[in-house]
């Protein structure tokens, strides 16, 4: 199995993902969709680092990883890495309480609506990225937009 193989798996799970996410918006399930999208993130970053050539660490959080390794990206992906720092800090930082809670924080009752859209947006601009640069095979992909997350996606017959 490639590099490139090996990456193209990790968006195909990150896809199926979004399709658990939208299960999950139509359920009214907030916090899982918080958890699920982290999942997601997390896939869709581990991809990325795939396609250039670097073995993703065993945790979590590897927007760390991407800023780290940014001179390997073409340069439309490279504009987006801090925003994708950003999305899987903040997910990470999601990803115990909203499936596990605390004492004092229930998932079900502590994640809102606005919460799992953010998550969710999120999630969809990370994928979205993950996919121009595996699609491109590592080439500077043109259309790559960082303002792209409200963008509808044109693989999505229905838009959300």
């Amino acid at each position: 199995m490639t590099k490139s193989e090996l990456a193209r798996a990790y968006l195909e799970k990150a896809g199926k993902r979004r399709r658990v996410l939208e299960v999950l918006i139509e359920e009214q399930a907030w916090s899982d969709v918080v958890r699920e999208a982290q999942e997601l993130v997390e896939l869709a970053l581990k991809a990325m680092l795939r396609e250039i050539g670097i073995d993703p660490p065993k945790w979590h959080d590897v927007g760390p990883v991407l800023l780290e390794h940014a001179q390997l990206f073409p340069e439309a992906t490279r504009l987006l890495l801090l925003e994708l720092a950003r999305i899987s800090k903040w997910l990470r930082k999601e990803r115990e309480f909203s499936f596990y809670g605390d004492i004092d924080f229930i998932p079900t009752e502590e994640y809102s609506e606005e919460d799992a859209s953010r998550a969710a947006a999120d999630a969809l601009y990370a994928l979205d990225a993950a996919r121009r640069l595996i699609q491109a095979e590592g080439a500077p992909s043109a259309s790559a937009d960082p303002d792209s997350r409200n963008q509808a996606d044109p693989e999505d017959p229905e838009p959300s």
